[in-house]
């Protein structure tokens, strides 16, 4: 008889970031501690079909191709463990059909915890985290609203105003006010902003479908780019003006009712912003941890990250990201977070934890430990009236 846990590792899914979750996947399977976790592989294809197994793991080492599916399979190779064999099924089944269905293919009866490396839509966004709460399993990361609101971006900032909290400029326009009125929408943004300017898509994350636009001659490929990705459109007053980019500084927060932020980081992209190919694929992107700045100012974004945690009610781990004005006043602002940040070997989120003290084995065991206590704290909470 084993004392181990039994963690399911949840990743792939039908969003445009499905290659993103398989790299980080990939990174918890090397580095989880053994000797604390079983883990059980559970993948979802991107047609939406859930896998458990060796199928799953054939999702993770044989769907991809070219750059992604030489860094998953390096990673895979290097963790030199056998997946668990789970008592799932290897090809579980398509679409689930039912809340019940999905949680018994999952094997949820069987596992102590979840922790679904899911990047984007139908993972990142409240959906999954609904049918965990139906299925009642303690999973890695922020419940239904934060999960949401930490993907909509216009919900988020709206947030971060009511808690009075720095932020840019933005407007939202929906793709069919967009594909109804163009000349309208490009006038509406003239007329609020000065060029350059950021438009992206409102639910989605890993800079997908995001552009940086100079003129009005790229801002309609732009908002066609962004409306491929979602019904809402956001477009960000770019910080820095035209001749000079802003700081993108990032702090990790961990932690549930008590959040704790890691030092700060500051992200020194290799084209003009940290976009999706410069943060998974080419590494021309330079991190710098902990950043060049004052302490007074380290602290302020360390404050400001955690206000930003509890301002959308998440749990668990985010990502914290900032833009900080290059010159001048130095103005700092709230860009956005992020409810499951990437967990690759490059990635920003345990590389500031690594600089603060937690090393990434410790840090994917905390998270499963704060996953395990909300979930003790939630059985707290009655849901019936008392006789």
């Amino acid at each position: 008889m084993t004392n181990k846990l039994r963690v399911g590792i949840l990743f792939g899914g039908r969003s445009g970031e499905h290659e993103v979750s398989l790299l980080s996947a990939a990174s918890i399977l090397k580095a989880i501690d053994r000797t604390r976790f079983d883990v059980v592989p559970i993948g979802i294809t991107k047609a939406g079909r859930w896998l458990g197994g060796e199928a799953a793991e054939e999702l993770l080492l044989g769907s991809n191709t070219g750059a992604f599916a030489a860094k998953v399979a390096e990673s895979i190779a290097a963790h030199g463990q056998q997946f668990s064999s789970a008592p799932i099924s290897a090809a579980i089944m398509p679409e689930p059909q039912s809340a019940l269905t999905a949680a018994n293919a999952m094997g949820a009866h069987s596992l102590d915890v979840l922790f679904p490396v899911l990047h984007g839509t139908f993972g990142e966004d409240g959906t999954i985290q609904g049918l965990f709460e139906l299925a009642d399993i303690p999973y890695v990361g922020s419940g239904v609203l934060g999960s949401s609101a930490g993907m909509d971006k216009d919900v988020m900032k709206r947030l971060f105003a009511a808690a009075q909290l720095p932020i840019v400029k933005f407007k939202t326009i929906l793709r069919s006010e967009w594909e109804k009125s163009p000349r309208k929408i490009v006038e509406q943004i003239e007329a609020t902003f000065k060029y350059p300017v950021f438009v992206k898509p409102v639910n989605l994350g890993s800079s997908v479908g995001i552009s940086k636009v100079h003129d009005r001659s790229e801002l309609g490929p732009a908002l066609d780019l962004a409306a491929k990705y979602d019904r809402k459109l956001m477009v960000e007053e770019g910080v820095g003006g035209k001749k000079s980019k802003a700081r993108e500084l990032e702090v990790a927060v961990l932690g549930n009712d008590e959040p704790k932020a890691s030092v700060v980081g500051e992200i020194i992209p290799g084209k003009e912003f940290y976009d999706y190919e410069d943060k998974y694929l080419s590494e021309g992107s330079k991190p710098v941890i902990p950043a060049k700045l004052s302490k007074a100012d380290q602290k302020k974004i360390q404050g400001l990250a955690i206000a930003a945690f509890k301002a959308c009610d998440l749990a668990g781990l985010a990502r914290v990201d900032f833009l900080m004005e290059p010159d001048g006043k130095k103005r700092i602002f709230l860009n956005e977070v992020n409810t499951m940040p990437g967990f690759t070997k490059i990635s920003m989120y345990p590389k500031l934890w690594d600089a603060s003290g937690i090393s990434y084995t410790t840090l994917i065991s905390e998270l499963i430990d704060l996953a395990l206590a909300r979930h003790a704290e939630k059985k707290r909470t009655r849901f019936t009236r008392e006789d």
